[in-house]
C-alpha cells in the first residue's frame, strides 16, 4: 500500500484572487486574504490527489472599504450567514507535463456546483529550512449567478454595474507534512 502524503497551504507564499467586469468597460482585481487548504496523494506525485480548500469570506479585499462591505453583506456573500466559500476535490488529472486539471464541487452560500478548473504544476523544492514545498497556479471562471450572487445594478445608462463572469486566479505553495 502507498504512503499518503500529506501538504498545507502555506499563506505566506499564497494568493487568491479573483476579477470582474465593471461597468463592461473595466475590470475589479478582488482578494481573499484569509484561507487554509490541504491536498493529500499517495508518494510524492500529486496525481489523484484530494484536495480541499476554504477561505473565509470576511477576508475579501478589493482596496475599497465601502464594496467590500457591499460583497460580505446579504446582497452578495452574506459573510454573517455563510462564512467560508468551500472546495472539494474530485478529481486532479495531469493533461502532460506540467498541466493538470482540477474538478471538484465549489461551495458559495448554500449552492454546490461542480467546476473545473486549469492548473499549472510549477515544481517542488526544498526550503532554506529543509521543509519541501510544491507550487501550483489555478485559473479558471465562474459564473457568480450560478452560485446565488444574483445581486445586479443597471446605472441610468443601462451600462451593468457587475459582470456575471468571474475569473479566478490561485497561486498556491503547498508545504509537505512531515
Amino acid at each position: 500500500m502507498a504512503t499518503i502524503t500529506k501538504w498545507v497551504i502555506d499563506p505566506m507564499h499564497s494568493e487568491v484572487q479573483f476579477k470582474v467586469k465593471h461597468l463592461v468597460i473595466s475590470t475589479v482585481t478582488g482578494s481573499f486574504k484569509s484561507f487554509e487548504g490541504t491536498a493529500e496523494a499517495e508518494g510524492d506525485t500529486f496525481e489523484n490527489a484530494n484536495i480541499e480548500f476554504a477561505l473565509n469570506v470576511d477576508s475579501i479585499d478589493t482596496n475599497q472599504v465601502q464594496r467590500d462591505g457591499h460583497l460580505k453583506s446579504a446582497e452578495f456573500f452574506d459573510a454573517e450567514k455563510y462564512p467560508q466559500i468551500t472546495f472539494k476535490s474530485t478529481s486532479f488529472k495531469n493533461k502532460g507535463g506540467s498541466d493538470y486539471e482540477l474538478t471538484g464541487d465549489l461551495t458559495i452560500k448554500d449552492v454546490t456546483k461542480p467546476v473545473t478548473l486549469a492548473v499549472e504544476f510549477g515544481g517542488s523544492a526544498d526550503d532554506f529550512y529543509g521543509n519541501t514545498k510544491a507550487g501550483f497556479e489555478i485559473t479558471g471562471k465562474i459564473n457568480r449567478k450560478e452560485f446565488g450572487l444574483t445581486w445586479d445594478g443597471v446605472t441610468e445608462a443601462g451600462s451593468i454595474v457587475v459582470g456575471e463572469d468571474i475569473k479566478l486566479i490561485i497561486n498556491v505553495q503547498f508545504a509537505k507534512v512531515k
